[in-house]
């Protein structure tokens, strides 16, 4: 790689050109030095490896346990004790491994391994474990040989998604009940999966499935990378919740957590064969002293080999569609990315980036593209490392999307600090279309994290204790009135502007009330805001239910135009001073006054003559709003038939409303002229 593409299109990497090619190079020696130059896809097979198999009426058991000096299979079938005839047989490269007659041990067995080194033993889960499942007497973590007689197979195919605009729905399989307690695989499948399909979004990013051991974790101290969380039902229950998501054209994002794992010795890999190196980095770099987690030594081959093994296992075992990467900057830099500014370019290039990491990473993005060249691979990262959603080929580490992670927090930040008065349009227009040319990025107003408590929803922060009177539809409330008419408008300008695909987290959307808090010592464990309350949405009687119609009508609008993502937006009008600005994407021009007070008769937009059609209004009376507008007229641009004179489109334009237009193909609109009066 001589002049790498990503310089091309951003001239200030240049000074950094001799960096980026020596990072790219370092991947090239990574992929080398563990493939032997196979195809990535044959190299990261761990799974099929190591783990528990039943090639035959045997079962074979093998574990990497380098510093271990014996190894035991215990269990229900042997009492929990250590027995010669499940001792384990040193192999090659700290490779154990135990063949035992398949009549032993019988489907759902419960299991672990004593693992000997010297100085000590305790009882480990294998690395490489499917099935883990937690006693509720004990709360002790087993694994669990799963071999169902009639094991789930899939039916349908997975959606290709390359040619639509993306839509993912971020959710929660525990907390997506409306009762107080743990929601299944089944429940999900059963009564969220078609809501979701209703909703319109055609993807789902799932949280927490790789098993944890703390509930309240959000799923992210991750213990056993290869088992699907138990404690929302079986491997075949996920398999068919995945599979029906399909038939019904949604793809499944799983959350992948390789930023990092859990503490906990006896459930997790912290010393599974004795020390603490085996996983993970020694000395001072082990400990994420700001998350309580240990930190992967992506530079140890078989660490790499772990982790892209697992990546390709979940998409093999159970059909995912890709993965939302978490905490990418913390794997980015030494440091963790905390206390630093990101203000310079320097930040990027210092030396204080972990470069295995981004090998592995890069190495992640193509793997995944080889298993299924249609996949979906999108950083959660903050720190706007150049390249990170950029073709390897070209420099970058190959992921497809980056998360826009400053959106979420400017729209928090002038919630809270800000007048309505003071919103400067302008400001807006540019914090929302801000991105790197060469990268895709995911939009999003919030998303768990700005649920989570101590924190508020955009719905909660604009209309705070005013929900828990005034959202029955008799009540009157200015508050109310404001925050359901800047929730739909703070939504759809960042879906009209998203620079490749839009997020949203289940129940957001129709202004689910309150935060997120998990079941927990401080909280007495109550499940009361560990839910959703999908109930609220349904309630015709109640206002949620305009918020949640409101985001189906702009859900649609942009998965009419398949294409609506890869259009440039033109600002064509920006009027700080009346909070007024309309810009146009595809065949789309979107207007927005998000002046608190006034509303404006006859406001001319200079765009293009023709006749525009308007397709969504936010003041609609079945949205919540106040029905200034008849939406049955048809809108033409006004000329003076002057040569070279600009044509205007003249509107009425209620305060705190949002118009959505759709030029309609005609041959010709001159000397037509035909207002909205109002």
């Amino acid at each position: 790689m001589h002049n790498p593409k990503i310089i091309e299109k951003d001239p200030w990497l240049k000074p950094y050109q001799d960096k980026i090619i020596k990072r790219h190079e370092h991947v090239v020696r990574l992929e080398e030095n563990l493939t032997g130059g196979v195809p990535l896809k044959d190299f990261a097979n761990g799974h099929m490896f190591f783990g528990v198999h039943k090639p035959d009426h045997n079962i074979v058991f093998r574990e990497w346990a380098p510093n271990a000096s014996a190894l035991y299979l215990v269990g229900e079938f042997n009492g929990w004790k250590e027995q010669d005839d499940f001792m384990f047989t040193l192999k090659e490269n700290g490779v154990w491994e135990l063949i035992v007659d398949g009549a032993v041990i019988k489907h759902q067995s419960l299991y672990r391994l004593s693992v000997n080194w010297e100085g000590g033993r305790g009882d480990r889960i294998p690395a490489y474990a499917v099935r883990v499942v937690q006693d509720s007497e004990t709360n002790i973590f087993s694994a669990q040989f799963w071999d169902p007689p009639d094991p789930y197979h899939r039916a349908n195919k997975s959606p290709n998604l390359s040619e639509q605009p993306l839509l993912i729905y971020e959710a929660h399989i525990g907390m997506a009940t409306e009762e107080q307690r743990t929601g299944t695989y089944n429940e999900f499948r059963e009564k969220v999966l078609p809501y979701i399909s209703h909703a319109g979004y055609n993807a789902i990013q799932l949280m927490a499935i790789q098993e944890h051991p703390y509930y309240g974790s959000f799923g992210y101290h991750v213990s056993n990378f290869f088992a699907a969380s138990s404690r929302f039902g079986t491997p075949d229950d996920l398999k068919k919740l995945v599979d029906e998501a399909h038939g019904m054209g949604i793809a499944v994002i799983m959350d992948m957590v390789h930023s990092h794992a859990v503490k906990n010795v006896n459930e997790g890999l912290a010393m599974l064969d004795g020390t603490e190196w085996q996983y993970f980095h020694s000395g001072a770099r082990r400990e994420h002293l700001a998350w309580d987690s240990l930190c992967f030594n992506y530079g140890k081959p078989e660490v790499a080999h772990f982790l892209l093994s697992n990546c390709k296992f979940w998409i093999d075992e159970y059909g995912f569609d890709g993965f939302r990467f978490d905490g990418v900057t913390s794997m980015l830099y030494l440091d963790h990315g905390l206390g630093r500014s990101f203000s310079s370019y320097d930040n990027y290039y210092d030396g204080g980036q972990d470069e295995d990491a981004i090998a592995y990473l890069t190495l992640a993005n193509k793997l995944i593209h080889q298993v299924k060249p249609n996949a979906i691979c999108v950083a959660e990262e903050m720190s706007g490392m150049p390249g990170l959603a950029a073709p390897v080929e070209d420099g970058g580490m190959g992921f497809d999307f980056r998360l826009s992670m400053g959106i979420p927090d400017y729209w928090i930040r002038i919630i809270k600090e800000r007048q309505d008065e003071q919103w400067n349009t302008g400001e807006i227009y540019h914090e929302l279309t801000q991105k790197r040319s060469e990268e895709k990025t995911v939009s999003y107003t919030e998303s768990h994290d700005q649920a989570l408590v101590g924190d508020k929803t955009i719905a909660f922060r604009l209309m705070d204790k005013e929900m828990y009177y005034c959202m029955n539809k008799e009540s009157q409330s200015l508050i109310i009135d404001r925050g359901i008419a800047l929730h739909k408008m703070i939504r759809l300008i960042t879906i009209a502007t998203a620079g490749g695909g839009y997020l949203n987290f289940m129940g957001n959307e129709f202004g689910h009330p309150e935060w997120i808090d998990f079941p927990r010592e401080g909280n007495n464990w109550s499940y009361f805001y560990a839910r959703r309350q999908w109930s609220l949405a349904g309630n015709r009687g109640l206002r949620y239910h305009h918020l949640g119609d409101f985001d189906r009508a702009m859900i649609e609008i942009i998965r009419k135009d398949p294409g609506y993502f890869t259009y440039s937006q033109h600002l064509i009008h920006n009027n700080d001073g009346d909070q007024v600005m309309a810009f146009t994407r595809g065949s789309y021009l979107f207007v927005f006054n998000f002046n608190p007070a006034v509303s404006f008769s006859d406001y001319g937009i200079k765009t293009t003559p023709g006749r525009y059609k308007l397709l969504v209004n936010s003041d609609r009376e079945e949205f919540g709003g106040f029905a200034r507008i008849d939406d049955s007229i048809e809108y033409v641009t006004d000329w003076n038939g002057k040569v070279n004179h600009p044509h205007y489109l003249r509107i009425y334009i209620p305060n705190r409303t949002a118009l959505v237009f759709e030029k309609q193909k005609v041959k010709s609109i001159y000397n037509v002229h035909q207002r909205n009066q109002g």
